[in-house]
């Protein structure tokens, strides 16, 4: 069985929570609620949360799959070093940023999914893993094999090497026979 990489759920879950989070806090603020002060804060907070974790980070083993933009956010979240790539920190620092949102009704579904992803950072961190940037490789090109160079000459299918025709030089020894006896009934 293979190992799960919980930093990738993680990712996810801190991701879409951003989102909710962002999306509670526009409502709040938009409809003036009592304590309209935490949606706010929720809309600063699911904007931060959405831009660190918008990079995905590369995968152990297999390929990694970028997401479209990912570069301009994974400069920025590699700047600060160990503070973004310690999942303990992220850990932390999302249950922290949740705590505000438990106290407006339009904001604790974001606040429930970001401490979600909290726990799931917390158990990432303890298995060793870290956050490991996916930068653009330079592809290398093979050089191109002979045959390639020379393609067929005639479509497929291609008859054996003994029925093909000869080279048009002379009309009497390029003429194609036909072993097989052809009939009109």
């Amino acid at each position: 069985m293979g190992k799960i990489e919980w930093a990738m759920w993680a990712n996810e879950q801190a991701l879409a929570s951003g989102l909710i989070l962002l999306t509670g806090g526009i409502v709040g603020v938009a409809g003036q609620f009592r304590g309209w002060e935490f949606a706010a804060y929720a809309v600063a907070a699911g904007v931060f949360v959405c831009l660190l974790e918008y990079p995905r980070s590369k995968r152990a083993k297999g390929t990694s799959v970028e997401r479209t933009g990912q570069y301009c956010f994974t400069v920025c979240v590699k700047a600060f070093g160990p503070l973004t790539r310690n999942y303990y920190v992220r850990a932390f620092l999302h249950a922290a940023i949740c705590v505000p949102g438990g106290f407006m009704l339009a904001t604790v579904l974001g606040c429930v999914c970001l401490g979600i992803a909290s726990l799931i950072y917390l158990a990432a961190a303890i298995r060793g893993e870290h956050w490991e940037p996916i930068l653009p490789r330079k592809d290398v090109r093979k050089p191109v094999a002979e045959s390639i160079k020379n393609p067929p000459q005639n479509p497929p299918p291609r008859p054996p090497p003994e029925m093909r025709r000869k080279p048009a030089k002379e009309l009497e020894s390029s003429a194609y026979d036909n072993p097989i006896a052809v009939t009109d009934e």
